[in-house]
């Protein structure tokens, strides 16, 4: 187990080099630093002088040996459009985004299993194949259509949701949460939703076809031939073996809701980190640009860390591969 989680560890720190690489890049060779903070009507003579004082004129190793040890300390510079820190930016944003993401992921695994499992077990009835549709649909239409769409019912039409923001929010310390009130949960659902319905379609998909592979296992036959109950053998055997793949599935589409959230937010103008990013691409703001793209990497590698942990615990195949393979030497 130490000498797995050491070998992901190993992957985690290469993946957010080369991330940390590109971030850099975009940071240093796309556009003019310079320009973009004071503007094209400044002296040359200080131009150079704050290109020194920023050590735009070291070499790009020492230019990224530096960026490295600031970034992991959290430090990304300041807003070329806020004139804040990007680290403050990001830590305001944050909770936003990370309430919307895991209200959607909660709603994909709360809704999507069940359905999966439902229409794997009841394939040939009508109830079924209805959901069956309902799933290509929402797996047809983009995220902003569908937001737009939620919009015009529950907010135009129905006046029943807030159609843009976050609500009333309550400050816990530097996190907000707008969890607490009714104005929040309320601004809450209808971004969810939208965030939801994609991954709630693939997982429901993904489940069923586990669940029909699975319950043509001879080890599924072979309990029903023995006169186990039907209930028994389809929950405690059939679907804990189908959620296995699920788990990894699952962990992946939690770090692409991050990515998804970017059109979620800016639809429902929710204030988190999606947000953020379309305005600093508007404004070329290259610090927070730079900055968003190592957080959301960080937050997929921890993501894929936890999911490969589960898996191996969960899965007894791939715990009995690894120690056949430890104890191959001393045959």
């Amino acid at each position: 187990m130490l000498g797995l989680i050491f070998h992901r560890l190993l992957q985690s720190a290469v993946v957010m080099l080369v991330v940390g690489l590109i971030a850099f890049s975009l940071f240093t060779y796309v556009g003019d630093p310079i320009n973009n903070m004071v503007g094209d009507q400044v002296s040359e003579e200080y131009r150079q002088q704050l290109r020194q004082e920023l050590g735009l004129d070291d070499s790009a190793i020492v230019q990224f040996g530096r960026f490295g040890l600031r970034a992991l300390q959290g430090e990304f510079g300041a807003s070329y459009r806020n004139a804040v820190p990007v680290s403050k930016l990001l830590a305001e944003r944050l909770p936003a985004t990370l309430e919307l993401v895991t209200s959607a992921a909660l709603i994909a695994l709360a809704l999507g299993i069940p359905a999966g499992v439902f229409t794997a077990l009841h394939r040939n009835t009508i109830s079924a194949r209805a959901i069956q549709v309902l799933s290509l649909v929402g797996i047809s239409l983009p995220t902003f259509v569908t937001g737009i769409l939620l919009v015009f019912v529950f907010s135009v039409w129905l006046n029943w949701l807030p159609s843009f923001g976050r609500g009333t929010v309550t400050q816990i310390g530097w996190w907000s949460t707008g969890l607490l009130t009714w104005s929040g949960w309320k601004a809450l659902l209808l971004p969810s939703i939208t965030l939801a319905l994609f991954q709630l379609t693939l997982i429901m998909r993904l489940v069923r076809a586990e669940m029909l592979e699975v319950l043509r296992t001879d080890y599924i036959r072979f309990a029903k031939a023995r006169g186990l109950p039907e209930r028994l053998v389809n929950f405690r055997h059939a679907v804990r073996n189908t959620l296995v793949p699920v788990i990894t599935i699952a962990g992946l589409q939690v770090g692409s809701l991050i990515a998804f959230a970017i059109i979620t937010e800016t639809v429902f103008q929710w204030p988190g980190m999606g947000l953020l990013f379309i305005q600093a691409v508007q404004f070329v703001d290259i610090p927070v640009m730079s900055a968003y793209l190592v957080l959301v990497a960080f937050l997929f590698v921890i993501i894929n860390l936890v999911v490969d942990l589960l898996y191996h615990m969960i899965d007894p195949r791939i715990r009995s591969e690894l120690g056949g393979i430890k104890r191959a030497p001393g045959r």
